[in-house]
């Protein structure tokens, strides 16, 4: 999202984009394992991830994003709502079909390309094998997600190249097969310039299973963003639904 800079000029207001992106902070206790995890852990979720990914590519699924704007007593000041239909052809190529077109009542608050690019690529993270490389991991310890015992991996980037859009966060991991079920971080890097801002919060994504796997079912953040214009509050969810699995020489279209 982008939000005009308070108290500037009315050419650093036009020229202002901010992105919003959200998070809800959460803290994180952890305990230490019995047992050692295996020592290849990172490249073994990395490899899982890829199966994961695969297989989400052949599922279609319902994707709502909304935004709320709060004001500083924390009523609802503005809002930003859309529905998408997301599909993949045999070639997996990602189609997003509008079916509820794009409502906002935002006053101070304005989405970007990298709020959604962040949507579609960061919040639902994957760490595959082809991104394995530009990430460092570290093992933080193991802890219980809705019952299912993890490991804890923190993954960070190692360099961040200009226009580059990367996850610096936590990754909760199934014990028994590798596969991620809860991850919390941040899209990165922050941008800032004299003439704009491009800032992005921390988020946490709750995953699901579907059949053997585990995709991502709701992101949700609750964060305050500090402009240089003033803080702004904000919440975010994206809800992910619906997921049905096509064949891979069928082609599946939606009717809004």
């Amino acid at each position: 999202m982008t939000q005009p800079a308070r108290h500037v000029s009315q050419k650093l207001r036009r020229l202002a984009r901010v992105s919003i992106a959200v998070i809800v902070a959460s803290a994180v206790t952890l305990t230490i394992p019995a047992a050692d995890p295996p020592k290849d852990l990172a490249r073994l979720v990395a490899h899982r991830e890829s199966e994961t990914q695969a297989e989400r590519n052949r599922y279609t699924y319902r994707q709502t994003v909304r935004v709320e704007e709060l004001t500083e007593r924390g009523s609802r000041n503005g809002e930003y709502r859309e529905t998408r239909d997301i599909i993949f052809s045999p070639a997996k190529e990602r189609q997003d079909i509008i079916v509820a077109a794009p409502r906002s009542t935002l006053k101070n608050l304005i989405l970007t390309e990298e709020d959604f690019a962040d949507i579609r690529n960061i919040q639902p993270f994957v760490l595959v094998e082809d991104l394995f490389p530009i990430y460092e991991t570290k093992f933080k310890g193991e802890q219980a997600v809705e019952g299912e015992d993890c490991w804890v991996l923190q993954v960070r980037p190692r360099q961040i190249l200009q226009d580059q859009r990367l996850f610096d966060g936590l990754l909760w991991v199934r014990k028994q097969d590798y596969s991620v079920v809860q991850s919390e971080g941040q899209a990165v890097p922050q941008i800032r310039t004299t003439k704009s801002e491009n800032l992005f919060p921390r988020f946490t994504t709750i995953r699901h299973k579907f059949g053997d796997f585990w995709f991502p079912a709701q992101t949700t953040a609750d964060d305050t963003l500090f402009f240089r214009g003033g803080p702004q509050r904000i919440k975010l969810s994206v809800r992910y639904e619906n997921y049905r699995k096509f064949g891979s020489d069928t082609i599946i279209t939606f009717t809004p």
